[in-house]
């Protein structure tokens, strides 16, 4: 249990310092130090990551680093996804999705492989640690409406079944559609996954009773671990802490690939 807080601080740190990648270690924090199965652990990321995003992304609002009209653009194909996905696509997914030979499909394997398959690529994102080049240079910004609405909806699907905020998908996307600068994409990522995270989590309540104790708990170390990473954040360089976290990730879901193939 102390080794859980102590990872729920780490969440919250690296969303500080680095701007993301710390909420994709949530749902094995809450799996594996936690024991929570692996359906509501998806579900509790959501609260996790979206409260604690939410408070990240204040300070990035008072230093004029959110784009609002951004985030509503992106924002809401995604928080769309995110519900829908919560409140029918999940519980509709039967506890044995398939079975061939010897090989069982459970909704558990299902869900807990896909995250490890999203933190593999989010790994290698943190890894090469290779900004986009596409920047606003002067004049109106310029939207690219379909793909921002394709890949909104894309990443609230992701985020819906995995519990993960999909910052590694959302910066990049920000930055390559609408042509925001990297700072602003950051801080503006931190609004859409807090939005689209926590009114995702509204679509588990009609059929989760939430343990809001350990929650909150969780969610306040996370909270704390971010506002700590704000302060740090001016003092550390963060594209050397993003790729030896990408590394830690790396392994973190080829461990989880490899532990749930062979429950």
């Amino acid at each position: 249990m102390i080794a859980g807080y102590f990872a729920a601080a780490l969440i919250g740190l690296s969303l500080g310092l680095i701007g993301g990648g710390g909420s994709i270690l949530t749902v094995p924090v809450l799996v594996y130090l936690f024991g929570i199965d692996a359906v509501t652990a998806t579900a509790y990321s959501l609260f996790v990551v979206g409260a604690t995003s939410l408070v990240g992304a204040f300070p990035k609002y008072k230093d004029g680093l959110v784009d609002l009209k951004t985030a509503l653009i992106f924002g809401a194909p995604s928080i769309l996804a995110v519900y829908f996905t919560r409140a029918y696509l999940v519980p509709f997914i039967p506890d044995q999705v398939l079975s061939i030979g010897d090989f069982d499909l459970s909704k558990r394997l299902l869900l807990m492989g896909l995250f490890a398959l999203l933190m593999v690529f989010a790994s290698i994102s943190m890894i090469r640690n290779k900004k986009p080049v596409v920047q606003a240079t002067s004049g109106e910004q310029g939207f690219k409406y379909g793909l921002i609405l394709i890949e909104g909806a894309v990443v609230g699907v992701l985020t819906g079944l995995v519990g993960a905020g999909g910052g590694f998908l959302i910066i990049p996307a920000l930055v390559l559609f609408t042509g925001l600068p990297m700072k602003k994409a950051v801080g503006t990522s931190l609004l859409i996954i807090a939005a689209k995270s926590l009114i995702g989590f509204t679509g588990d309540l009609g059929h989760l009773q939430p343990d809001w104790q350990l929650l909150l708990i969780v969610t306040g170390i996370a909270i704390i671990g971010i506002l700590l990473g704000n302060r740090l954040a001016r003092q550390i360089d963060g594209d050397k802490l993003k790729k030896g976290f990408g590394w830690f990730v790396l392994v973190m879901g080829i461990y989880i690939l490899i532990k749930e193939s062979l429950l």
